[in-house]
């Protein structure tokens, strides 16, 4: 999978931008605030519909303009190609695909798998489970067509029991959504668990090579029901009957797949915290890269990866280990920087260099 053309108009400080990009290694650089990180980030709503960046929706938009868009041509595979477009107005999101427009906007995420890694992704180690688990549910959410109508249908039956538990309602008003909340855990949990096999495997293969320094690298998949998981459907149902008191003096349903977390340890560093920054950075790196290889096994497909100003997050040495793992595989790139990252050029790796100067993107003759 590779973008092949893209198109931006009035997103953050990028007015108008027209590109033809490499199936390989895409570099911008440029000074601090000159849009780089924005050349990402439109890559990133293809596949989110948000921006890894903090801040609300409304500052995508620039200032002035009553939206900002973002147009890109897709190969996905060879002889086949998928146009994309998606917009962010003041109020709504629009997506279309091949130039209609799409009732979900999940319809088309799924036509463009996208991996980041920026500043903030050592939070995928030492922040909120929450993060974890939407990093790890991307993945499902590709490799898995049925995981997104499971999911849906699991929260809404989390939200009916909560509002139960909230309001403390009769106990006989809760058996119907606690055998729908166990038909739809049991879905979820085992296509997660069918992905977990297949990333765990990743993450070993991706550690021996970039992370030589830990050995033994292992991904712990924490189910969410805390204890042993139920073995099916009615068994799930009894385990939220068994926890509806303590449930309701909590106002909220305490076990179940919306509580799922995972973690990594290694040998010599068996908790996440004992690592230091440095080496939640190096983790949470690797977990996405195996995120890539995991989709590319399952899917046949090599996900599109975002790496934003590496030369500032990782050592000399791990950056070139990391060109060198994507340099071996057929994967595109979109990598920014101040400078060409050392370590890019002392591999002598071909790439395609465009300059960002005040939101005006120009490819290097």
């Amino acid at each position: 999978m590779h973008i092949e053309k893209l198109r931006i108009r009035d997103l953050r400080i990028l007015q108008s931008v027209e590109l033809e990009l490499s199936t390989g290694l895409n570099v911008f650089v440029g000074p601090n605030g000159s849009g780089k990180t924005s050349m990402l980030e439109a890559v990133h709503l293809l596949s989110y519909g948000r921006s890894f960046r903090s801040g609300g929706r409304d500052v995508l938009v620039r200032k002035g303009a009553e939206s900002a868009l973002v147009h890109a041509a897709i190969r996905t595979e060879p002889g086949q190609s998928v146009r994309l477009g998606i917009e962010r107005s003041s109020l709504t999101w629009r997506g279309r695909v091949n130039e209609t427009d799409v009732a979900q906007l999940s319809e088309l995420y799924r036509l463009c798998a996208v991996c980041c890694f920026e500043p903030g992704s050592h939070e995928l180690i030492s922040g909120s489970s929450e993060m974890r688990r939407a990093m790890f549910d991307w993945g499902v959410f590709h490799v898995e067509p049925n995981f997104l109508p499971s999911w849906r249908r699991y929260q809404r039956a989390l939200k009916q029991r909560n509002t139960l538990l909230k309001e403390q309602a009769p106990d006989d008003w809760f058996p119907p959504w606690e055998n729908e909340l166990g038909v739809a855990s049991q879905a979820v949990d085992q296509m997660r668990r069918c992905y977990t096999a297949v990333l765990a495997e990743a993450v070993k293969q991706t550690a021996t090579e970039l992370l030589p320094e830990f050995s033994n690298p292992v991904l712990h998949e924490h189910s969410g029901w805390k204890h042993d998981d139920p073995a099916d459907a009615k068994a799930a149902a009894v385990r939220l009957g068994s926890e509806r008191g303590r449930d309701r003096e909590r106002g909220f349903t305490r076990r179940g797949p919306h509580r799922a977390d995972w973690s990594l340890s290694f040998d010599q560093i068996p908790r996440r915290e004992h690592l230091s920054r440095g080496q939640e950075k190096l983790s949470a790196l690797v977990m996405v890269l195996a995120q890539l290889s995991a989709v590319q096994a399952t899917k046949g497909q090599w996900p599109i990866l975002l790496l934003d100003d590496p030369a500032s997050e990782l050592d000399a040495a791990h950056q070139s280990l990391v060109i060198q793992w994507v340099i071996a595989r057929p994967i595109q790139v979109l990598l920014t920087g101040v400078f060409i990252p050392d370590a890019l050029q002392a591999l002598d790796a071909p790439f395609r260099l465009f300059h960002v100067e005040q939101g005006e993107v120009t490819e290097a003759g």
